[in-house]
């Protein structure tokens, strides 16, 4: 929300990372790659497209821009305050009127908050029976998706976004890695696929996959020097298990997606606690 409200109140103007850095995180030391997954998540939020945005573009090298329409709403308010007050002191039988309409409002609020009650009230039984009908099945459910993880398609954020084949080959990647961990259940690469460019909640993703983790992350590119991102958010309340920042030389794509793929796998199979099993 701080970075929505930091770009909104410069809206058309370029916003550089270290001014995102110096107003968002003020009193935390971080690096560039907390304003990148940020804006990463609050594009997949906003349903935006990167590509072809409609509320926040990427200005190479610059920073970032908020390109939609942004006014202030507080300001439409008193006006239409100030005129009504204006009208109503004009016309006293106008007054009266909307005082009469007002009563019957409270009334008709009064009588729909006891209804609403009610409502809710049986919602809350009726929840609680199917809750408790549920439970055995839930628990069950629970226990099969705990070890296992999917991974979303990394996100090309180079510039011009010219390695999205890079980014699509490290997908791959660590897939083959993952599902060769025993005890680890890692949906195949058409799965995770499906959801590529879609705006779509991580919630309801590792719902679908029947997931407890999902693996994401990003590609850059400075020169010839390669960065890539991964994160693990947990599906049940979106924090992060889990991140780290890879750095290699651009020579070898195939080693450098291999070599980042067995640490990945590595560092994903001790934060989720993977204990072998049979598969």
């Amino acid at each position: 929300m701080r970075l929505l409200l930091c770009l909104a109140g410069r809206a058309g103007q370029v916003v550089s990372i270290d001014d995102l850095l110096n107003e968002v995180w003020p009193d935390v030391t971080v690096t560039p790659d907390s304003v990148y997954q940020a804006v990463t998540s609050l594009r997949r939020l906003l349903g935006d497209d990167a590509k072809r945005p409609s509320y926040i573009a990427t200005v190479p090298r610059l920073g970032y821009q908020m390109v939609a329409k942004v006014s202030a709403w507080e300001d439409s308010i008193e006006i239409l305050n100030d005129l009504s007050v204006a009208s109503l002191s004009k016309n006293p039988e106008l007054a009266a009127s909307n005082r009469a309409t007002q009563n019957s409002r409270l009334v008709v609020g009064l009588v729909l908050s006891l209804v609403i009650a009610v409502v809710i009230a049986l919602a809350v039984f009726f929840l609680d029976r199917k809750l408790a009908n549920n439970k055995l099945s839930a628990s069950a459910e629970t226990a099969q998706t705990a070890q296992a993880v999917a991974v979303l398609p990394f996100l090309d954020l180079t510039e011009g976004m010219q390695e999205e084949t890079f980014a699509d080959g490290m997908t791959e990647e660590l897939i083959d890695k993952l599902s060769k961990t025993p005890g680890l259940r890692v949906p195949a690469p058409t799965a995770s696929f499906y959801f590529k460019g879609k705006q779509v909640p991580i919630a309801d993703i590792a719902k679908t996959l029947g997931v407890a983790y999902v693996l994401d992350g990003s590609v850059r590119k400075s020169g010839r020097q390669l960065r890539v991102a991964a994160r693990l958010v947990r599906a049940d309340n979106g924090y992060v298990a889990w991140t780290e920042t890879y750095d290699r030389p651009f020579e070898d794509i195939i080693k450098v997606q291999d070599d980042i793929a067995g640490e990945v796998s590595n560092a994903l199979r001790l934060s989720i606690g993977v204990k072998p099993g049979p598969r």
